[in-house]
């Protein structure tokens, strides 16, 4: 009896432990154990993965700059004559048009003065016609006449004169444009060249920035500027219309762009944006994350016949967002962007564009 169970346990223990490592590895329910191996747990070994349609963008060139904006024109307001203000017509911040009164000078002097001038014109009119009809019965000599209408003439620019004078005691608009600040008071006194006030036409604004001296050699007017400025939302374009005549001591030129102001931005502010050099240029962009560094150079999977295939392209950096790619694919082409990790070559995929 001892024998035969010793025999027994001879043969049986080794198919015991044989089995045990061999059923397990038996394939009892194949379409479950396809489910689980499929990657990404889809049925018959299709990964979900996102891409993208390759084809041309249009797209644009162009050098970083910043500025200030200038308004397109600027006066300060000054006294042309000496007297009392006796008249402001203008409020801070004002609006005015092109030639409105915005300030007046005491004048009453000088309008005593061309009024006294007035009566002497009249007088001299009357004895000029005399001496005319003396002139022509040849009673009164030619140089008599002529001493007599040469003060005459003198008396008419004393006149003349005395208008510029009462002109200069007024300051007008010189154009249209907003108001500053004002620096004096009905009842002052006025010394010649106080500055009364500033205008600025802010209806259209230039932008002023400067570029290396190695761009001024292209044909930059007319040329777009798209430039931020700060608590504006929107970006805003202005066209190039004038590049300086030399380069500063650090070797850049200073170049201005002109932008109708429809936006109500103010003189002075600080805008940085970027100077289109080159537009309309084609380039095909792949997200910088799909292409693949390897050895001897650089891949992109690719969708074709329905599954993964990887192709060596030939790029040029962009940015850091976007890759230029110049070979390897073409428009069409669909370029996979997500889920890279677990392809491999020929493995059928399911692409969301």
């Amino acid at each position: 009896m001892n024998r035969k169970l010793k025999k027994v346990l001879q043969i049986g223990l080794p198919v015991v432990v044989v089995a045990c490592v061999v059923l397990p590895r038996i394939d009892f329910f194949p379409e479950k154990l396809d489910m689980v191996s499929a990657p990404g747990g889809k049925k018959g070994g299709v990964l979900p993965v996102t891409g993208m349609i390759a084809a041309y963008e249009t797209v644009s060139n162009g050098i970083p700059v910043t500025g200030t904006m200038l308004p397109n024109e600027r006066v300060d307001l000054v006294s042309e004559t000496a007297g009392k203000v006796v008249q402001i017509c203008f409020q801070e911040g004002q609006r005015v048009k092109k030639g409105d009164l915005l300030l007046k000078v005491d004048d009453s002097d000088l309008l005593a003065q061309l009024k006294r001038e007035e009566f002497q014109k009249k007088l001299l009119e009357d004895r000029l016609k005399r001496q005319q009809v003396l002139l022509d019965r040849e009673s009164v000599s030619y140089e008599s006449f002529q001493e007599l209408e040469t003060e005459y003439r003198m008396l008419l620019e004393d006149i003349e004169l005395l208008k510029v004078k009462i002109n200069r005691t007024e300051i007008r608009a010189p154009f249209n444009g907003r108001m500053g600040f004002r620096y004096v008071s009905e009842g002052t006194y006025l010394q010649q060249n106080t500055q009364v006030s500033t205008i600025v036409d802010d209806a259209v604004l230039k932008v002023e920035f400067t570029i290396p001296e190695k761009y001024a050699l292209l044909s930059l007017e007319n040329r777009v500027l798209s430039f931020n400025v700060a608590g504006h939302d929107k970006k805003v374009t202005a066209k190039v219309y004038a590049i300086d005549v030399a380069a500063d001591d650090v070797h850049k030129v200073a170049v201005r762009a002109r932008y109708n102001n429809t936006d109500g931005l103010m003189p002075g502010a600080f805008v940085s944006g970027e100077l289109l050099t080159e537009e309309g240029l084609r380039y095909m962009l792949v997200p910088s994350e799909a292409v693949v560094p390897e050895m001897d150079g650089k891949r992109l999977w690719v969708k074709k016949n329905g599954v993964a295939t990887s192709v060596p392209i030939e790029t040029v950096s962009r940015d850091e967002r976007m890759v230029e790619v110049v070979s390897g694919i073409q428009p069409g082409d669909t370029v996979l962007t997500g889920g890279l990790m677990q392809l491999r070559e020929g493995m059928k995929v399911d692409v969301k564009i």
